[in-house]
């Protein structure tokens, strides 16, 4: 990383800070403005371990009123998203030399490996990467301040690299000053919890404002690389990356995604879809205005003096109806293939009229996105609960009078599927009057019969431990109608299912009428959040490599092409990695059938929020693929499978003993962290528990993830981990732990996150809140964890060498210091609005009191997220 943009980054975080500090003063007076600098130059030096500067910065915020605490919270969550956008614009800079072509030719040209060119032609040809986007609730920014945010960035990158004149400059500036005065007038925290419809439009606002212009980008480089190493083309009908979306399709605990709003949400895609493929086809009726066209061209729009614009005008129309939605939609587009027909027309036609650098201009564009992301814009998954599709059968055999089929044994249930399967007479009786529960079911089914295929990605059931559970929504299916092979994917979450998921993978392959209905392909999906909450990262980690090795080996012996797909988070407690160090961390041959992974919350900003990045984000999962591919990691040794094995084992006693068996542990947890009070900030349309009277069995793995990173002991990511490790790192061990670190990039890609999560770690504020919150019958367990986490970072520096977190990252340890300094108000500020909250729900204060303590926790709590970035 070189020095000078370093130097431009903190720059650059200091500019905007005294905009915002203008602003701040222009509305409240100078009064204002030095008493948040005050706080801030306190909060630096308490995060440098200065003690006098806290005790000063704790008092100074002891001594507000309420609506004064709102203020502070508020400009120091605003200093913190300016940081992020600083460094945002810092990394599309930083970055702009690691291009997709140099990525790749430096695979070529490593002399340490064994690559040839075939090698490389072939897994770009096979190229399959998948990127899931969802709405999990870690997405902390409304949308409108998002646009915001992404106009500044734009406005620094204009700044920073191109050439302006003084009056330009100004203007440049005077429009920053502007987004952060806009910024700083916009109520920060949503009103209210978005829905389901409303998360989905977030998620085609992204592919609007940065990915559909990033694909074309992307695909064009991928193009001239093989044009100039291999001379030859990226075909026509490449498809490297494509998108998919839970957006309005995820309902596993959400009550709120109903097969209503399914269907809103696929006529919206293709109305979103319509709009920006009709931009493109009115700029391409403008340019396209030659009349030089070959036979076929002339065959299907008679003699025109303008052929190309003539063949597009249906196609314009049609998509200004489906745009429109006025009209019934089966007059819409109806699929990809009505975009792509004329537009291959004009690309031939073009092609062999000499015209082909007419050909691959916009015109090229256009085609690549229509491939990418279709009439549908985005290919939407459904999900839902295993047990949901077992009840509708429940209910069908006991109005049957069957018996109840929730307590047959698993042999009973394959046998009344696969008979029901075979059979031509429906199921489901006429004038039966199911639950409202099962009756959703059947109308998610008929919403997937009702629509066209090329609208659906996969149905996933969560909590699949046995093949009746695919083989139930099979059935499902058919009898709603849908007469298409729709992937069905079992998602193996619990660290037992993840164990079990070979044998019952082995079982529903051993199944004939399942076999000939997969037709060669199986799509398996791997649970990273619950699995880590269940047992602690490592045993998590473990037990998910050695089930995805064994689900590869099984799908070779059954000639299956296997397609795994990874639901990770944005943090190590989530399965969260850099996409590299995840994809290189896969077993051997594990990406044979392609990737796919899920893209969550504020880590979608973060990889595709502006054009340049998304274009980075694409390139670096697709070298990392190539590379993956062509030099897979190497198979664990024996002996490492025996060190890992024994550590896993322990770790996971740690973590159960802590978290599952100490009685004190949720107690604590309830006091020690925001956990309550997160219930009440409405980021996403999911509520924070599966069950509303569960307790932390019952809790999501995101809010569970969430209250620890506020409070900066983020234990879920490392709890008993460094112990285990340590317990079997003797000195005989020693060398071949060092060997898996150096050898092994699953273990190292362990190694490197818990750096950083150590990083992020910080005992001194985690202490602070204990001291507040905590009685004294409970602060001895706060203590004990907090002497675990610092021996083991202490151990973590031991087995790495290094003398400080992230020496190997220096860009991520300068980040992470830029933002301490606005982070240590912040949790000081939480702290006390914590204790305010607490007793004034013991005691009578006002609703507007209660109201604003509330409010500014709200911005407290969203504003720690954004400095911790990977919160969820």
């Amino acid at each position: 990383m070189k020095q000078d943009l370093v130097t431009q980054l903190k720059d650059t975080i200091k500019y905007l800070g005294a905009t915002l500090g203008e602003t701040i003063e222009t509305e409240l007076g100078s009064e204002w403005l030095h008493r948040i600098e005050q706080i801030r130059h306190d909060g630096r030096a308490s995060a440098n371990g200065d003690e006098a500067s806290t005790q000063k910065l704790a008092e100074t915020l002891a001594s507000l009123d309420n609506k004064s605490l709102l203020t502070i919270g508020r400009a120091f969550a605003q200093f913190l998203n300016l940081a992020n956008i600083a460094e945002q614009e810092f990394n599309t800079a930083a970055t702009s030399a690691d291009t997709l072509s140099l990525q790749l030719t430096n695979l070529l040209d490593n002399s340490g490996k064994e690559v040839s060119e075939d090698d490389i032609k072939k897994a770009i040809e096979n190229l399959n990467v998948d990127l899931v986007l969802t709405a999990h609730p870690t997405e902390v920014t409304r949308r409108t301040n998002i646009h915001k945010h992404r106009e500044l960035a734009s406005q620094l990158l204009t700044l920073h690299s191109t050439e302006m004149s003084e009056s330009e400059r100004a203007r440049s500036k005077t429009r920053v000053a502007d987004l952060i005065a806009q910024a700083w007038h916009t109520e920060e925290i949503r009103s209210i919890r978005p829905t389901p419809v409303d998360e989905a439009r977030w998620g085609y606002s992204v592919i609007e404002n940065s990915l559909w212009e990033a694909i074309p980008e992307f695909m064009r480089e991928l193009d001239e690389f093989l044009q100039t190493r291999f001379s030859q083309r990226l075909p026509l009908t490449a498809k490297p990356v494509q998108f998919s979306s839970w957006m309005g399709g995820d309902r596993d605990g959400n009550p709120f995604v109903t097969a209503s709003v399914t269907q809103e949400v696929l006529h919206r895609a293709r109305r979103r879809a319509a709009k920006l493929f009709l931009e493109d086809l009115h700029r391409l009726y403008t340019e396209l205005s030659m009349n030089k066209c070959n036979d076929e061209l002339r065959e299907k729009i008679g003699d025109k003096k303008e052929p190309y614009r003539a063949i597009l005008k249906p196609l314009i129309q049609k998509l200004e109806l489906t745009r429109e939605g006025k009209v019934d939609s089966k007059h819409w587009i109806q699929s990809t293939d009505e975009l792509l027909a004329p537009l291959n027309t004009c690309y031939e036609s073009l092609c062999e009229c000499n015209m082909r650098v007419i050909a691959d201009g916009a015109l090229l564009d256009t085609l690549r996105r229509a491939h990418a992301f279709g009439a549908q814009l985005l290919k939407l998954d459904i999900r839902q609960d295993s047990q949901r599709h077992a009840d509708v059968f429940s209910e069908i055999t006991q109005y049957l009078d069957m018996g109840d089929y929730n307590e047959w044994s698993e042999e009973e249930k394959q046998a009344f599927l696969l008979k029901e399967l075979s059979s031509k007479r429906p199921l489901v009786p006429k004038n039966w009057s199911p639950s409202d529960d099962v009756q959703e079911v059947l109308d998610t089914c008929e919403v997937i019969a009702n629509n066209d295929k090329a609208g659906f990605g996969i149905y996933i059931i969560s909590m699949a431990r046995e093949p009746s559970d695919v083989l139930a929504v099979q059935l499902l299916l058919q009898e709603a109608g849908v007469n298409w092979p729709m992937p069905v994917a079992p998602l193996f979450e619990t660290l037992d299912d993840l164990n079990h998921s070979p044998q019952a993978m082995k079982a529903l392959l051993g199944i004939e009428w399942y076999r000939h209905y997969i037709n060669g392909r199986q799509y398996v999906m791997i649970g990273y959040s619950d699995s880590a909450k269940d047992a602690g990262s490592l045993a998590a980690g473990w037990a998910q490599y050695e089930s995805q090795e064994a689900l590869v080996n099984l799908a070779s012996e059954n000639n299956i092409q296997l397609t795994l797909f990874h639901g990770r988070g944005g943090t190590i407690g989530r399965g969260g990695l850099p996409a590299k160090a995840a994809i290189h961390s896969q077993p051997p041959g594990s990406l044979e059938g392609g990737f796919r992974v899920t893209e969550q919350g504020e880590t979608i900003r973060y990889k595709f929020g502006m054009p340049q990045l998304a274009k980075r984000s694409l390139s670096l999962y697709a070298s990392a693929v190539v590379e993956a591919v062509t030099s897979p990691p190497p198979a664990p040794k024996a002996e490492w499978r025996n060190i890992i094995t024994q550590m896993a084992n322990k770790g996971r006693d740690n973590y159960r003993q802590t978290v599952r068996h100490d009685k004190d542990f949720v107690p604590y947890f309830r006091v020690a962290t925001p956990e309550q009070e997160l219930g009440k900030l409405p980021l996403g349309s999911r509520p924070a528990k599966r069950k509303p009277q569960g307790g932390i069995e019952s809790l999501r793995a995101i809010p569970w993830i969430f209250a620890w990173a506020q409070t900066r002991l983020v234990l879920p990511s490392w709890l008993g981990v460094m112990r285990a490790i340590d317990s079997i790192n003797t000195t005989e061990n020693n060398p071949l732990v060092q060997e898996m670190i150096e050898q092994w990039p699953f273990f190292a890609s362990r190694i490197s996150m818990l750096d950083m999560v150590f990083k992020k770690a910080d005992p001194k504020i985690s202490a602070a809140y204990d001291k507040r919150l905590v009685p004294n019958e409970l602060s001895h367990f706060g203590e004990a964890l907090r002497k675990e986490l610092t021996d083991s970072i202490d151990s973590l520096l031991s087995i790495t060498g290094h003398e400080h977190m992230m020496e190997d990252d220096p860009h991520g340890r300068t980040s992470m210091n830029i933002r301490a300094t606005y982070l240590q108000p912040l949790h000081y500020l939480q702290i006390e609005l914590l204790d305010r909250i607490r007793k004034a729900e013991a005691s009578e204060f006002s609703d507007n009191d209660v109201e604003t303590l509330e409010r500014a926790m709200m911005v407290a709590i969203t504003g720690i997220a954004v400095g911790m970035r990977n919160t969820g």
